[in-house]
């Protein structure tokens, strides 16, 4: 029986700088490797990072979306977390002289889903989004 979970696979321009990101920056343990790509634990789920020099999109280069008043880039991927580990991967994030292309903050106040939320690039240009509902069981409600 498989570990219940996703994968996905993201593209990157140079493993030592995905390896000071995803490691070091995000603090995710790293799994297998090779010369080409490398397996995070990203929270329980298996996030791999392959090496594709002509495919990595220049950071900005992302599509948005506009969301609560603010440019969501699209694609992105990223993270529920509860409220406290947000702030305490926030203030690693800024530690690490983060920019973000949105900066942390509540969206959607005072509705059902409350949420602080921000989002970044890694230095492969690849936008991650990281969230917690203020509510955890308003995740999925309509």
């Amino acid at each position: 029986m498989s570990r219940p979970g996703f994968h996905l696979a993201v593209p990157v321009d140079d493993l030592t700088e995905a390896r000071r990101f995803y490691g070091g920056v995000l603090g995710l343990a790293e799994g297998r490797s090779t010369d080409s790509w490398v397996d995070w634990d990203f929270h329980g789920h298996q996030l791999v990072t392959h090496l594709d020099a002509e495919r990595a999109p220049a950071p900005g280069a992302t599509p948005h979306g506009l969301v609560d008043g603010h440019r969501v880039p699209v694609p992105h991927f990223g993270l529920l977390l509860t409220v406290p580990a947000f702030h305490a991967l926030v203030e690693r994030l800024r530690a690490a002289g983060t920019a973000f292309v949105i900066e942390p903050g509540v969206r959607f106040a005072g509705q059902p889903a409350e949420q602080w939320t921000t989002f970044l690039h890694d230095p492969a240009g690849n936008a991650l989004e990281f969230k917690a509902f203020a509510d955890e069981a308003q995740v999925f409600a309509r």
